[in-house]
């Protein structure tokens, strides 16, 4: 299955994790890292899908009952470990300041995506997070000075280039 990978800004957006456990604890605080209003049970209700925009289930036994209701709502759901039942699935992340290095194997292989997250995540040091300040900073300016996006995305690769090359 080919997925469409994106970065959603869950800010301030009701989410819901249910299950207990260490499974349960690590989503609940990826979500609220990330800015999500969090809740979460342990025995589904229905009715906690209200006004939620996303689903993590860490206990798979429900998992069946809350994909279905999910998907009727149009709520995106994530059945851990089940990915038949997913409408979306979570790669194994690393965050270091701005940069998010994210890999996903389609839910083939967790462990296989955990062991290339480490590898390219150790691959990025302090100086790319500072990179990715200046980068971040210099935007409005480049955004003003060149008109169009091929001439944005040059200028941003030079940068790029100059400042790592070694």
């Amino acid at each position: 299955m080919s997925h469409y990978v994106a970065c959603l800004d869950l800010t301030g957006k009701r989410c819901l994790v249910i299950g207990t456990g260490a499974m349960a604890d690590e989503k609940i605080a990826g979500l609220r890292a990330a800015g999500a209003d969090v809740a979460s049970a342990a025995e589904y209700e229905p009715a906690l899908l209200d006004g939620v925009w996303l689903v993590v289930v860490a206990d798979p036994a429900q998992g069946e009952r809350v994909a279905a209701d999910a998907a009727e709502r149009r709520v995106f759901c994530n059945v851990a470990d089940v990915p038949d039942l997913c409408s979306f699935i979570l790669p194994a992340i690393h965050r270091r300041g701005a940069i998010t290095v994210a890999v996903s194997t389609a839910g083939a292989s967790p462990a296989l995506a955990q062991w290339l997250r480490d590898d390219f995540a150790a691959r990025v040091g302090p100086e790319h997070e500072a990179l990715a300040e200046e980068l971040r900073e210099l935007r409005p300016w480049v955004k003003e000075t060149f008109p169009t996006y091929a001439e944005r995305r040059d200028f941003f690769r030079s940068r790029v280039e100059e400042a790592l090359a070694s």
